[in-house]
């Protein structure tokens, strides 16, 4: 199997894996110069043709994770229950003007 093909089938693994929505969280950065901090959770937005990981983390960054360079898994459902519970998860309130 040619590098191509191989890189093709790991991208399609990844958007099995991680579809938008997954919540996941940081273990560890590899060589990035200005690494997520370790344990900042965060929600896919898309795994892209190369196979990295796309995400929105909670504290506002976004950044791409690479299999096999970072270091990250899925949270649990017990884990994304107790966030839905205690509210991390909530969306910011938008404030409407009136006219």
């Amino acid at each position: 199997m040619n590098e191509w093909k191989r890189m093709q089938q790991q991208a399609k693994r990844g958007q099995e894996e991680y579809p938008p929505g997954t919540r996941i969280m940081v273990l560890r950065m590899g060589e990035d110069p200005r690494p997520v901090e370790e344990h900042t959770r965060g929600t896919v937005e898309m795994v892209d043709d190369m196979g990295t990981v796309h995400c929105l983390f909670d504290n506002g960054r976004t950044l791409g994770l690479i299999p096999g360079e970072d270091s990250f898994r899925k949270l649990t459902a017990e884990e994304v229950a107790e966030e839905q519970n205690s509210g991390i998860m909530e969306a910011p309130e938008t404030v409407m003007k009136m006219s």
